[in-house]
């Protein structure tokens, strides 16, 4: 599984105007719901629903936030740069500037949790987070979450 294969480019966004995460959540599946056909109201539904199990904000100013729903084939993703950071509820209490999106078909099992590991592991790396809180075009963010991030576990 490659990132690039769960994520268009279309699909990474630089965000200033967010002030709350019920917001985020609305525009991640606003986006999601024009690229990749989703119905954007059960994705928002999806994604507080997941979010009040616990936080999906993992520290470091990453959020992870995912969901199951339907009308999907596959595990896609949205991407946001937030120009300027909001609180998430993180692990670590700081708050959030990287947020990548998952949207899995709610029959994904294993390709799911896969989707999201990979995504994890991408993210925990410190040098792409410097290279993307750096970038501010959305092409160059894609590029650097795309090169070379690929699951280890086929």
């Amino acid at each position: 599984m490659q990132l690039s294969s769960l994520i268009k480019p279309e699909a990474v966004r630089v965000v200033g105007h967010l002030t709350s995460k019920k917001r985020l959540f609305q525009d991640l599946a606003d986006v999601a719901s024009s690229l990749y056909g989703l119905d954007a109201s059960e994705a928002v539904d999806s994604l507080q629903e997941r979010e009040s199990l616990g936080p999906t904000g993992v520290g470091h100013g990453i959020a992870l936030p995912h969901a199951r729903v339907g009308k999907l084939e596959r595990v896609v993703g949205v991407f946001f740069r937030l120009e300027k950071a909001i609180d998430f509820g993180s692990v670590d209490k700081q708050p959030v500037d990287l947020v990548f999106g998952l949207f899995a078909p709610r029959d994904s099992g294993v390709e799911h949790l896969k989707a999201l590991a990979l995504v994890s592991r991408t993210m925990r790396d410190s040098n792409i987070c410097a290279k993307l809180r750096a970038n501010a075009d959305p092409v160059a963010l894609h590029a650097i979450l795309t090169e070379g991030a690929t699951s280890q576990a086929a």
